[in-house]
């Protein structure tokens, strides 16, 4: 199941995130991209790095919809890989933490996932709506504090009448990391297994609350174990040969 509807929302998961690393070309970086349709709102959680630019565009028209029409953008948190597509919603409300967006400002340039002057012109753009532990960010949807991976990163918690849908970012990136609550990644272990801990709270509150992390598919719990929404999706096309038509398709897919 990659779309859905709760409380006034329809929920599509536009770019499904992936839970791998490169292993000699740095960061990978392939993050979820969700888009909520409600309450006279057009949203996105998270909006992903340059690569996937391309590829966002094109799912939005696949909806009949141009980034002129997001009204409002969710940022779990300030890394490239979720956050340097805000620009292409410049128009649009962009929301993130406080604390956040403060932590990035600051850090050393060239020595972090941090975009350095995406996140400086986002901390004076007109549009920026700086949240913090608590805030409903939307009809229903309460930002919560996640710290670990980043100091100041947030999940998103979309309350239903019978489930809920968690939208955890990078606080947990994976399947793997939420079942064996260590994390890759992280500024401190200790505040990471914390935040993950918080995430279970959250997820087993209610039966039947969907969980969607920031680099795999979303779950649900079956028996109190994680089971996927649907199969992953990810494949590389290489030019392996001597011509432009010779190419090499290597799947990255399975569960």
């Amino acid at each position: 199941m990659r779309n859905w509807k709760l409380e006034g929302y329809e929920i599509d998961i536009v770019v499904e995130g992936y839970p791998g690393k490169s292993v000699c070309h740095g960061g990978l970086g392939w993050s979820s991209i969700v888009l909520l349709r409600g309450h006279g709102r057009v949203a996105l959680v998270d909006v992903g790095a340059f690569g996937v630019r391309k590829t966002l565009i094109k799912r939005l028209a696949d909806y009949g919809l141009t980034p002129k029409d997001v009204t409002d953008v969710l940022l779990t948190h300030s890394h490239y890989d979720h956050s340097v597509n805000w620009t292409l919603f410049s128009h649009a409300r962009i929301v993130i933490g406080g604390d956040e967006l403060d932590w990035s400002v600051n850090e050393p340039w060239g020595e972090s996932p941090v975009p350095e002057l995406y996140v400086r012109e986002l901390s004076t753009w007109p549009t920026l709506a700086r949240v913090s532990e608590g805030d409903e960010v939307l009809p229903g949807i309460t930002a919560y504090d996640a710290p670990g991976h980043t100091p100041g990163h947030l999940i998103f918690v979309l309350r239903g009448r019978e489930h809920d849908v968690v939208f955890t970012g990078d606080a947990a990136k994976n399947r793997a990391e939420l079942v064996s609550r260590d994390t890759d990644m992280t500024f401190d272990p200790a505040v990471s297994a914390a935040s993950i801990g918080r995430i279970w709270d959250f997820w087993t509150r209610r039966p039947g609350t969907v969980l969607v992390p920031g680099h795999d598919l979303p779950m649900v719990l079956d028996g109190g174990v994680p089971r996927f929404l649907g199969e992953r999706e990810a494949a590389i096309s290489a030019w392996m040969g001597d011509g432009m038509d010779e190419t090499r398709l290597f799947r990255l897919s399975g569960t």
